[in-house]
């Protein structure tokens, strides 16, 4: 594959500047001046039809008038002149536009359509567009500032993508005082046409690139903006600040779950299983990327502190246990070590302070004992510039000792002229240095975080649950008669049966609507039972005293539904009829209130939340929130960040519970709402879990019309697509499956890349290659599987490892319409139908996608490549210029 096609911003070898200025207050003119002091070489051009030159360059009246062919266009002219400059760029053979012009929110309506039709226009002549409402782009290393900002950018291996322009121009302004450079610089603005997750692509695959922060406002395509976050993360750290909350959906909801959950809780776990680190401040962002560009590698969290004042110590411990960063319990060995250098009076426990006239060599003896103490994942060392203390010595043994492992080290020289040096020195080694311990201990969080993030962004659960096989038709059935009836709310005994064919445990219940039927289903049952209202118009029925507990004879279940139905009649003289259900009572002595619920993020599609349960949820506030579809691990990462969790190991006279069977609910409950699009609102409370198991005694879902199209299209994370699976059997007996690669393939797939002839990878790669690199590894394991697909050829598990017989991908194109597709097959298994039976699943997966047109390029000598798409009905076409390569093109449609 080529260049990303985003490429053509950041690497114009001509820029017009449209609406170029002399006025020195101008728009126009600050970005043609940024321009020029970046020192672009390439041509630049000023259009402005009043002025004949400007800043010592010549002026054109329009971009047609310009003689040489412009790469790069960047308009700052007024918003009602902006489709017709675009459709002049457009005759003009210009492919990419930066609209710097605000106005066309402020426009209303018209604002709207007058946008609209400057995006018809670029998609007509092919163009694409940065904006509208934008700062603009930078390129330090191409010289590229194509900006309104003030100030020369630094070159360096940050980019920043920002959608506001204040909020851009305020990091960059901080950053050059931090001394920090960027390689790339994207002002999104409105981002009307190219969005995040197309900017971060290109990012991810970037190689002057090695870090991506990142400014949030909102976001238009939440999969795309997913994917993208995906790519890069797997790739290079990527940190972002997010404002804003969707608390319009939060409002909307009925649900105790969807009162709880805001848009802003869904976003974190959103992003969490993009692998990425999200700061709340300027100077967190900063911090975050100072040290994760360091490549630190930490199992845990716990963070060992080395100090030579109490004070600070005690700081950072508090600021750690604020951040959820664990103080490492010190070894045995640890302790004894450090008795036998340090003082008599040191303090005995983490942080260890080693007193006020500690030497560099003390400083080093501590740091050597932590950097090898198994229970410590991190070390901060703090230094006050004390009347013994020498800042520069100690910082240069701290940085040889920090060269010895690849544990974080990272350092905190507090003071002012004394720690200069000390300070400088940091700056030029793999030593991440913070002005203040707090801010290090937030650093060292940002770590930990990201360790974790890195992990869930690698977990691929299926949407199936593999220990239940759930009714989903039945289910699906039972929603939509209840829709046919006009209904969104389900019943109670509806809702539950949902549940059940989700294999999750639900108690009996039957439903009433007098008296007599109430006592004949308690004596059916068995006393004691609960009585409650189940009547649409009432989501919690606890608040209108519609729940009887405990009660234990005809007489009293009579007495209650009675009196129930009258208190009801008065306060709602409109209701003629109430309806009640009975069901037994849950007997459990160890039995624990949870809740698990779900809303409809209006961003992110279905969220799951869990913690504690029964009336008082809104008070206890105990909730951790995941997108489907969940796997065990991130089930018992879910559970453990609740208050619950604690309360579910074993407590005073509790045993404790079965979390075998909570987990697999959780699971169950992630695969109803991948199943069931038509599920917009969920609240089982109380889950009631003991150490025998779990009972749902009370449910409650929304529902409404699906307008889903396609499978999971509902949800912004694609499952793993199980349903893709298949099983051959070749001509010589051998049987094989073919399926969707996983991350667990990574060795696999570089053992597999290894053992290719050096012409099978030539003719794969069009390239010399003798291994995968690890990125490369990362970007064929870890994939998209709504944007790309990757199928992989195996022998069948026995009682070893499956071997690799074959490979083939293939990624989307920017058009949308259609797709590059790459396939080799393991040299000793040629002529052996694998590679035929790859193609043909490609295919069949990317015409189930709705893509057009499956194509790819192939070197002319790759005889037996090109003999295999000649079967399969592909056309070969030259490629101009390239007498090597060729084209074939195969129509899906057809």
């Amino acid at each position: 594959m080529g260049p990303h096609y985003l490429s053509r911003f950041f690497t114009p070898k001509t820029v017009a500047v449209i609406g170029a200025s002399e006025r020195l207050e101008s728009v126009g003119h600050r970005i043609l001046v940024n321009m020029q002091e970046a020192g672009f070489t390439g041509g630049l051009y000023p259009v402005n039809n009043k002025r004949k030159q400007i800043s010592g360059l010549k002026a054109y009246p329009n971009i047609d008038a310009v003689p040489d062919k412009i790469e790069l266009a960047v308009i700052a002219t007024p918003a009602l002149t902006v489709p017709d400059i675009v459709r002049q760029c457009g005759e003009k053979g210009v492919d990419s536009v930066v609209i710097i012009t605000a106005g066309f929110g402020e426009l209303g309506s018209e604002g709207k359509r007058l946008q609209q039709e400057v995006l018809d226009i670029a998609r007509r002549y092919g163009i694409r567009v940065v904006g509208p409402n934008c700062l603009g782009i930078i390129r330090p290393s191409g010289h590229l500032n194509a900006t309104f900002g003030s100030g020369v950018i630094k070159d360096g291996n940050l980019a920043l993508l920002s959608q506001s322009g204040a909020v851009c121009t305020a990091i960059l302004d901080w950053s050059q005082s931090q001394d920090i450079g960027f390689s790339t610089v994207v002002s999104m603005g409105g981002a009307a046409d190219v969005d995040f997750g197309e900017v971060l692509d290109y990012l991810a695959l970037d190689s002057k690139t090695t870090g991506i922060l990142m400014y949030v406002e909102g976001i238009r395509d939440a999969r795309r903006f997913l994917s993208g976050l995906k790519a890069a993360a797997r790739l290079k750290p990527v940190i972002l600040i997010k404002s804003g909350r969707h608390e319009s959906g939060s409002k909307a909801a009925m649900s105790h779950t969807g009162a709880m959950v805001g848009g802003d809780d869904v976003f974190d776990a959103a992003i969490e299983r993009a692998g990425v680190v999200r700061a709340y401040s300027i100077a967190q962002l900063f911090s975050a990327a100072r040290v994760l560009a360091n490549n630190y590698v930490v199992k845990k969290n716990r963070l060992a502190i080395i100090t030579n004042a109490g004070g600070p110590g005690v700081m950072s411990t508090d600021r750690a246990e604020e951040t959820g960063v664990a103080m490492a319990g010190l070894s045995a060995a640890s302790l004894d070590a450090l008795n036998k250098v340090l003082p008599v009076h040191w303090s005995h426990a983490n942080p260890i302070d080693i007193l006020g006239d500690a030497t560099p060599e003390r400083y080093k003896q501590a740091l050597d004992i932590c950097l090898k103490d198994e229970n410590i994942d991190g070390v901060l060392c703090i230094l006050t510039p004390q009347a013994m203390t020498n800042p520069t010595q100690v910082a240069e043994l701290v940085i040889e000792a920090a060269k010895t492992t690849r544990k974080p080290v990272l350092a905190s020289w507090t003071g002012g002229k004394r720690v200069e040096e000390g300070r400088a020195l940091f700056d030029n080694s793999t030593v991440a240095h913070f002005g203040t311990p707090e801010v290090a201990v937030d650093a060292f969080s940002f770590l930990a975080q990201y360790t974790q993030n890195q992990i869930l962004l690698k977990q691929i659960p299926s949407a199936e649950n593999e220990l239940a096989t759930p009714d989903i038709d039945g289910a699906r059935l039972i929603i939509e008669r209840v829709l046919a009836e006009s209904r969104e709310i389900l019943t109670t005994q509806e809702s539950k049966a949902i549940l059940a064919a989700f294999r999750i445990p639900v108690s009996q219940t039957i439903k009433v609507d007098s008296p007599k039927d109430a006592m004949i289903a308690a004596e059916t049952m068995g006393f004691p039972v609960v009585l409650k209202v189940n009547m649409s118009e009432f989501s919690h029925k606890s608040d209108i005293g519609g729940v009887r507990l405990n009660i234990s004879s005809a007489k009293d279940i009579s007495h209650h539904f009675q009196e129930m139905e009258s208190l009801i009649k008065q306060k709602y003289p409109d209701i003629d009829r109430v309806m009640m259900t009975v069901e037994p009572m849950h007997k459990s002595f160890n039995g624990r209130e949870l809740m698990i619920g779900v809303i409809r993020d209006p961003v992110f599609g279905p969220a799951i939340s869990f913690g504690l349960g029964g009336t008082m949820v809104e008070i206890l506030h105990d909730k951790a929130v995941g997108l489907p579809p969940l796997n065990e691990y991130m089930v018992e990462k879910m559970i453990a960040k609740t208050k619950a969790a604690r309360y579910l190991q074993a407590f005073r006279q509790l045993p404790p519970v079965n979390m075998k069977a909570l987990v697999n609910t959780l699971l169950n409950v992630s695969s109803m709402v991948s199943e069931l699009s038509e599920i917009v609102e969920l609240d089982i409370n109380p889950l009631i879990v003991d150490d025998r198991g779990v009972m749902a005694v009370d449910a409650r879902i929304k529902a409404c019309v699906s307008h889903q199209l396609s499978p999971y299209s509902h949800m912004t994370i694609h499952p793993y697509p199980h349903e893709m699976i298949q099983h051959y059997q070749l001509p010589n007996g051998m049987n094989i499956c073919i399926r969707p690669i996983r991350p667990e393939d990574a060795e696999m797939e570089k053992d597999f890349v290894h053992k290719l002839s050096e012409r099978s990878k030539y003719f794969r790669f069009m390239q010399a290659l003798q291994e995968l690199t690890p990125d490369m590894v990362v970007r064929f394991t870890q994939i998209d599987y709504d944007r790309e697909m990757a199928f992989i050829a195996v022998t069948e598990e026995q009682d070893g490892k499956p071997n690799e017989l074959g490979v083939g991908r293939y990624m989307a194109n920017p058009d949308g319409h259609s797709v590059e597709f790459a396939v080799v097959v393991s040299d000793e298994c040629h002529g052996m139908g694998i590679g035929s039976r790859i193609m043909k699943t490609l295919m069949q997966a990317a015409k189930y996608k709705g893509i057009s047109f499956f194509e790819g390029e192939v070197l002319a000598i790759n005889k037996p490549m090109l003999s295999l798409v000649k079967k399969l009905g592909f056309t070969i076409e030259p490629i101009h210029g390239d007498s090597e390569v060729v084209r074939v093109v195969k129509d899906l449609r057809m």
